[in-house]
């Protein structure tokens, strides 16, 4: 029998394939599981309850605060509706950026995309520096050993590429153990307090749920929720994307909400329905009000271990954050807009570790500077870096929610449901939510340092920048602005 002619060395056939390999992900390298792993240790569950709750709780409506959680999961879950519909016909690693291209056309893609690498990389770096922080105070607590926050940054940034330059299989993994443990402790504690106190359904009365700052309470709700958009950056990585996509965000989300709203619950209701404002304001300084009715419910060892769990989910947030970025950076590198080796990728599992390097590089830069210059790592990295990410993840959303409208209203799908009301209502509830971010963006940040207060222009940055990136390639790199578009078809299957 004959046997199948392939490609001879040094054919066009040969390096043609080779070159494909050079700038391929690893494909069918995740499940729903995987994917969802991943957007979980994002959204950091821990983490998110400890401290955005608990600014929620202190500064938004208070007791109100757990269906504050259940509004955001509703305006994203209307979003999703048209988010599965589109990733079923566009499978491609530039997330939404993609989305934004194929509705909106290659300059408000090239806005996107800008978008989303200031976002991604400026949550990074934050992410860096709060990583670094509070494993210097826990373990300063736990142990006596003194060391400088920067290098306790430095050790989660090159652990991050370590395990990142291992393949994203790899990486869902340690995030899944790590996701594991964060959602266990929180679940003892919210056990704790069901069997030894009792929930109180007060925090669903219309009286708490509008008191305080609902629309704080419903920004620091959405902000938890950060992080769940990766699901589609990693589609060209999952087994059957068409189905695992719509399926993993589904999941993604409402479990985000879902578990936000039940330990905010056990929280508001440990300390009291009508007191959880006040206690949260108490706390607010300190950030504790987790840990405070932790050490009551729990005792001082569970304590301790949150407190080192603490330090798990902000690692894992910082791999799950870092190997979003990094997809950003790596599809703007394959289709030439930045440098195509930023677009190549290991050839033993995909990984693209060029664009990993330039991107903990930049967030490890920004940590370096900031404590070079004796800046307080909380009050102002994590406050500016944070908090504008927040704000990019949140336009981001934004952008595609419209996209994804204008893209099927296009083709006039006759599915309005799934393609127009839904989406649509899921677009003005980001409207809402970003305009408030925008707004108390100070609140959001966490800081009224007016430099930090003026982050928000590097938005009208980004807009200006896609514009004229578009133009200039639309002139001067004809085939570079036609590769925008054609990108959006390489992944067949």
């Amino acid at each position: 029998m004959s046997q199948p002619i392939s490609p001879r060395d040094g054919s066009p056939e040969s390096t043609a394939a080779s070159d494909r390999s050079r700038t391929e992900l690893k494909r069918n390298a995740l499940g729903v599981g995987g994917i969802v792993f991943l957007v979980l240790a994002a959204v950091a569950p821990l983490t998110g309850i400890i401290v955005i709750a608990g600014i929620g709780i202190a500064i938004g409506n208070g007791g109100g605060m757990p269906a504050s959680f259940l509004m955001a999961m509703v305006i994203l879950l209307l979003f999703a509706v048209g988010y599965a519909q589109m990733s079923k016909k566009l499978v491609n690693s530039g997330g939404f950026y993609a989305f934004v291209v194929r509705g909106l056309g290659r300059p408000f893609g090239l806005v996107a995309g800008y978008v989303a690498l200031l976002g991604y990389n400026c949550f990074v770096a934050g992410a860096i520096g709060t990583s670094g922080f509070f494993t210097a105070t826990i373990v300063k607590d736990l142990t006596g050993l003194d060391l400088a926050w920067f290098w306790w940054s430095l050790i989660s940034a090159l652990a991050a590429f370590v395990l990142s330059r291992r393949g994203i299989g790899f990486s869902a993994k340690v995030l899944g153990v790590c996701l594991v443990l964060e959602v266990s402790i929180l679940l003892v504690l919210d056990i704790s307090v069901l069997f030894r106190h009792g929930l109180s359904f007060e925090p669903f009365t219309p009286g708490l749920v509008f008191s305080g700052s609902l629309g704080l309470g419903l920004l620091f709700a959405a902000n938890a929720f950060v992080g769940f958009e990766a699901t589609g950056l990693f589609s060209e990585e999952a087994r059957d994307p068409r189905r695992t996509i719509p399926r993993a965000t589904y999941i993604a989300i409402t479990f985000i909400g879902l578990f936000a709203a039940f330990t905010t619950w056990a929280i508001v209701s440990a300390v009291g329905a009508r007191q959880a404002q006040a206690a949260g304001l108490e706390h607010l300084s300190a950030g504790d009000l987790v840990f405070s009715v932790s050490q009551e419910y729990l005792g001082s060892s569970l304590t301790k271990v949150m407190m080192v769990l603490l330090l798990v989910s902000l690692f894992a947030a910082l791999l799950a954050l870092h190997n979003s970025a990094t997809r950003y950076i790596y599809a703007f590198g394959r289709v030439g807009v930045l440098p195509r080796t930023l677009g190549h990728t290991r050839s033993v599992n995909g990984a693209p570790q060029n664009a990993s390097i330039l991107q903990l590089t930049f967030g490890t830069v920004v940590a370096f500077v900031y404590f070079v210059a004796g800046l307080d790592p909380i009050a102002v990295l994590t406050a500016s870096m944070t908090g504008f990410g927040t704000l990019g993840i949140l336009t981001l959303q934004l952008l595609a929610a419209i996209a994804i409208v204008v893209n099927f209203r296009r083709s006039r799908d006759p599915r309005l449901w799934k393609t127009l009301v839904a989406p649509g209502l899921g677009g003005i509830g980001l409207a809402i939510i970003v305009a408030l971010a925008i707004r108390n963006f100070s609140a959001l940040a966490g800081s009224d340092n007016p430099v930090i207060g003026l982050l928000p222009i590097l938005l009208l940055l980004a807009l200006v920048a896609g514009l004229l990136t578009a133009q200039w390639l639309r002139t001067s790199r004809p085939q570079i602005y036609a590769t925008l578009e054609d990108d959006l078809e390489r992944f067949q299957r």
